[in-house]
């Protein structure tokens, strides 16, 4: 009886348009599970358009930053150069993501829990002379 009851249930699911789908057993950005959105910079040129974002995140779990830079616009789902950086503000030693990509550079970690971080981000536009640019020094020190 359970089978047939659980079959009618589908067929009535099923003929109503109503579909479950399951959620996965687990939330994950772009870089990784357990990491949070903190701050969102532009990647304006220097006639100040907008050519990409450049995005930071952070794991208290385990002190580490994550960036990655988006193309928007024109630049968001054609092939540029990306480049996205990030480094301990103390150590000058740049962890990087660059080349030809559609959609993003990165993503880039660093160790930083209780210390400052700087960022650099770069979306090229090849149709145009004036590209994206960002940097961001001595910034989310904690």
């Amino acid at each position: 009886m359970r089978r047939k009851t659980a079959a009618l249930a589908t067929v009535v699911l099923a003929s109503s348009g109503v579909v479950a789908v399951a959620a996965p057993a687990y939330a994950s950005g772009p870089c990784g599970s357990g990491y949070s959105l903190i701050d969102v910079y532009n990647i304006n040129t220097k006639s100040g358009v907008k050519r990409g974002s450049l995005e930071l995140y952070y794991s208290s779990a385990s002190g580490k930053n994550c960036a990655l830079a988006y193309g928007v616009g024109s630049t968001y789902g054609t092939t540029t150069w990306k480049v996205v950086k990030i480094a301990r503000h103390s150590d000058p030693l740049w962890t990087v993501n660059q080349g030809n990509f559609a959609y993003y550079a990165g993503p880039v970690y660093v160790s930083a829990a209780g210390q400052c971080i700087d960022l650099e981000a770069q979306i090229d536009n090849t149709t145009q002379t004036d590209n994206g640019y960002a940097l961001e020094s001595n910034v989310h020190c904690g």
